[in-house]
């Protein structure tokens, strides 16, 4: 179904995981896509030919999402290759665990910037040129919601998140702007390997379907709030962990 044709879409950290399985999805849908990637540009390039060999249409835009000009290119690719920009995803992460003592400062700064800073800018650069009936989509996690140990970090930048989202929703809502997040559980992509390893079989008995979320899950819920069907959402987590209790 083609229910985003003729729009455009801007995903960052498109070129694996989630931000991957989302710009597909989108296009299959219609949409054009900005595929934003941090340093895998052969792989973000694979997503866009993926794309174009199913009839879609893609561009790569690279950098460093914790540096305004990085932002401001990908939005500049929007417009000079597709004219607009309707929708923007903000899939670029990274994860953090460890305890109380084995949080270092460094470890602050990276994840507090990409997490918490790469969400606003990307947000900052792309407003300017969204219309009415535009959305943003942010990725946030349950862990903002319920914190587990070893989690403190990277919990307080997605909850952080997620407060942002709700203000962001607030303040565009009169522009006719909706800004939504989804709250992934447990997904087993590369950034979660390790994890998936550690305690994956442990989250899955504690999910009623009995699984580990895969990208495609997730990539699902945010074409949801992406989609018309959803114009009615706006400031709102979707926890989507699979019913995890």
């Amino acid at each position: 179904m083609k229910t985003l044709d003729g729009q455009v879409a801007w995903v960052t950290g498109a070129s694996r995981g989630i931000g991957a399985e989302t710009a597909k999805l989108l296009a299959s849908r219609g949409a054009a896509v900005v595929i934003g990637y941090g340093t895998a540009r052969a792989d973000a390039q694979k997503v866009a030919d993926t794309i174009g060999t199913s009839g879609g249409r893609a561009v790569i835009s690279g950098g460093d999402v914790r540096k305004r000009e990085t932002a401001e290119a990908a939005v500049k690719a929007a417009l000079e290759n597709f004219g607009r920009l309707d929708i923007l995803v903000t899939a670029a992460g990274i994860n953090h665990w460890g305890g109380l003592e084995q949080i270092t400062e460094k470890d602050v700064t990276d994840v507090m910037d990409v997490n918490l800073r790469g969400t606003l800018l990307s947000i900052q650069a792309a407003v300017p040129s969204m219309g009415e009936g535009a959305r943003i989509v942010t990725i946030s996690s349950r862990l903002a919601q319920n914190p587990q140990a070893g989690s403190a970090l990277y919990s307080a930048s997605k909850a952080a998140v997620i407060a942002m989202t709700e203000s962001f929703a607030k303040e565009l809502g009169p522009r006719r702007i909706r800004v939504n997040s989804v709250a992934p559980g447990l997904v087993e992509t590369d950034m979660t390997r390790e994890a998936v390893a550690g305690r994956g079989a442990a989250v899955a008995a504690q999910t009623p379907l009995g699984r580990i979320g895969q990208p495609a899950d997730i990539a699902g819920a945010i074409a949801m709030l992406v989609s018309a069907d959803s114009g009615w959402i706006t400031g709102r987590t979707l926890r989507a962990d699979g019913g995890m209790v």
